[in-house]
């Protein structure tokens, strides 16, 4: 029995999605993980055991190709490495268990007809609670004879029978039966990754809520035991605590000029007081600092309006350098808005932010304008630079709304999802869907883009029956299906797929 781990250029494919200038990242990231799969191969002792052999060897092929991990029994443990009697299911699943800690999702392979038994038995024993992939081998029409037949056409279904009366949640793949070098599987894997991505992540997610929610924003009022019972949980500070251990950091302290000269390489600060960059500084190192503290990678943060009128800045800058380090962290304490943002993320390996469904588009029912203003990462824009909060700059002043990171939103692909915690039912819930940001023309402040979504009348008509939040989180890439996936057969969400065409 053994580990294989796998090598490929895979990260080069993420880094090509970044922003085309890299940014510093905080200290506290980690190096994205590579998904490592268990590998389960199917057999049947009267189909021909040789299809198990060569399946075994193309599964891992793809997987390698791919970028991935697997966890899979050795060739010669079993007959063929494969699975299919009750002492071979019971080595399997003491190899997964084994593994438990690296193992991110479960992939049935059957290159014949497999055993539904030994399948099933394996998943039971090894009781790891992660995403399965069913996939089947597609039979050659030219090989139809004794020694080439699969059949795993058939033996597909009594897998997912057994399965279902097992109670064990699976993906299936795009089409019921696929070769393992086909176009099709690989997309399948990339995709069954991002589910396994997302619902590793959120299970043993911990969010930083710093500060309290804006006082007329009880949109954003959420359920923290909701949560936990999703294993998120939530660990929160007051604003006060952040804002003393800010005054105990000299202007000339070495720390806050590290982090005085990340913020400037990050973003155009011309026309910034020094003395406002100076704050952004204080306050982004105390940031970091309790995030190491109380582990936390993600965050939603107290940004008006007492920070500007006590304090002098935004957070905006701060929020967007963790956004763009894959770090979401959302405005307003908005806590169920940040997980949202962290499905993105998870699910694509892309920056998020989080936005409002806040402009119509002229007359075009498909189309709206998504606003903040702003602290959206700095890979959503071609252009960004630092300026000042306008929305409230006339209540707190000018001088005291330096920080937000403003431009217009690129045009590229689009992938949206809102979660919320429902107290009435006691479940999270929300919705998912898939669009694009567009070229169309827009001239305001913050940060702002033009989206089009298909049947876009019909998702608001959702959002205000069913009491959403005007917040939505977007992220530059379609991942709305391994996000749904993920959330609802594996974490048990009520959420909403929106339809991507008429």
């Amino acid at each position: 029995m053994r580990l294989h781990k796998l090598e490929s250029n895979a990260g080069g494919k993420t880094a090509a999605k970044r922003a085309s200038r890299p940014a510093p990242t905080p200290a506290r990231a980690t190096p994205t993980r590579r998904v490592t799969f268990g590998v389960l191969v199917g057999n049947r002792g009267f189909f021909p055991g040789h299809l198990a052999r060569t399946g075994r060897d193309e599964i891992l092929r793809a997987l390698s190709e791919e970028g991935y991990d697997a966890v899979i029994l050795g060739a010669e443990d079993t007959n063929y490495g494969a699975v299919e009697s009750r002492d071979e299911a019971k080595a399997c699943a003491a190899l997964f268990r084994a593994n438990r800690e690296n193992i991110d999702g479960i992939i049935v392979t059957l290159p014949n007809f497999g055993d539904e038994r030994g399948v099933a038995e394996t998943l039971r024993l090894a009781g790891l609670s992660v995403p399965v992939l069913i996939h089947a081998t597609a039979d050659d029409p030219a090989k139809m004879g004794i020694d080439f037949r699969r059949d795993a056409f058939c033996g597909k279904m009594s897998v997912c029978n057994v399965l279902s009366q097992y109670g064990i949640p699976y993906t299936l793949t795009s089409q019921h039966t696929q070769h393992p070098e086909s176009k099709s599987f690989r997309a399948d894997l990339r995709s069954f990754a991002a589910v396994c991505r997302v619902a590793r992540g959120l299970r043993s997610a911990r969010i930083g809520a710093i500060g309290a929610r804006p006082g007329a924003f009880k949109t954003v009022r959420y359920s923290e035991k909701i949560l936990e019972a999703s294993g998120i949980a939530v660990e929160p500070v007051d604003l006060f605590d952040i804002m003393g251990r800010v005054q105990k950091l000299a202007d000339r302290d070495a720390d806050v000029r590290r982090k005085l000269d990340d913020i400037q390489a990050y973003v155009s600060t011309d026309g910034i007081p020094n003395e406002a960059l100076v704050k952004m500084a204080k306050l982004g190192l105390v940031i970091d600092r309790w995030m190491r503290e109380v582990d936390v990678t993600v965050s939603a943060v107290q940004c008006w309006t007492a920070m500007e009128e006590f304090f002098g800045v935004v957070p905006c800058t701060l929020m967007s350098i963790m956004s763009n380090a894959n770090m979401p962290s959302a405005c307003e304490v908005d806590v169920c808005g940040t997980i949202s943002m962290y499905a993105l993320t998870l699910a694509s390996e892309t920056p998020s932010a989080l936005l409002d469904w806040n402009n119509n588009y002229g007359d075009d029912p498909d189309k709206a304008v998504c606003f903040h203003c702003s602290n959206l990462p700095k890979a959503f824009f071609d252009d960004a630079e630092m300026d000042y909060q306008a929305i409230i700059a006339g209540t707190v002043g000018r001088e005291n709304t330096y920080g937000t990171i403003v431009g217009k939103v690129r045009p590229g692909a689009m992938t949206f999802a809102r979660f919320s915690t429902d107290d009435r039912t006691g479940r999270i819930r929300g919705y998912v869907g898939q669009g694009e940001f567009t070229k169309d023309p827009l001239k305001t402040f913050g940060g702002a883009g033009v989206v089009r979504i298909p049947q876009l009348q019909s998702m608001l008509r959702h959002i205000c029956e069913h009491g959403f939040e005007h917040h939505v989180a977007g992220t530059f890439s379609h991942v709305a299906d391994p996000i749904h996936e993920a959330v609802t057969k594996y974490m048990g969400w009520d959420v909403y797929r929106h339809a991507d065409a008429r």
